[in-house]
């Protein structure tokens, strides 16, 4: 069966505190956090900017996040105040991805990594490992 894995990275800077941590991160402090988007599909899809089934998905549709926060994304912005959940590496990576699914063709396997610091990521996927 033939197989695509599409891979895409960018960053975004942001600034963020942990609500209810017991440490210096419950103050507000910035990262430049990386992430990267690998979708696999067994298949090729049409997207909103090309009519015929030749690509996984549109890399557009994988970058959002990385735009300016007045423009939909996280750049720039306080993410407290831009995401329903709490802001640990661990749910704004589950966060991108949910957001991200609804985007993309229903059939793509979708894994979103994001780093906060050079050494410090996380990895999500709703597909059982």
């Amino acid at each position: 069966m033939p197989t695509w894995i599409l891979h895409t990275e960018f960053t975004f800077d942001a600034a963020h505190a942990i609500d209810g941590y017991d440490g210096k991160c419950s103050r507000v402090h910035g990262h430049t956090y990386k992430v990267k988007m690998s979708a696999k599909s067994h298949t090729l899809h049409p997207s909103q900017y090309l009519p015929t089934a030749d690509m996984v998905c549109d890399f557009k549709e994988l970058k959002w996040p990385g735009s300016d926060s007045q423009k939909g994304g996280f750049d720039h912005g306080y993410l407290n105040e831009l995401l329903p959940v709490a802001t640990t590496a661990e749910r704004i990576a589950e966060y991108i991805h949910k957001e991200t699914k609804k985007r993309i063709p229903s059939d793509i396997e979708l894994t979103v990594t994001v780093w906060e610091t050079e050494h410090n990521w996380v990895e999500y996927t709703d597909k059982n490992l």
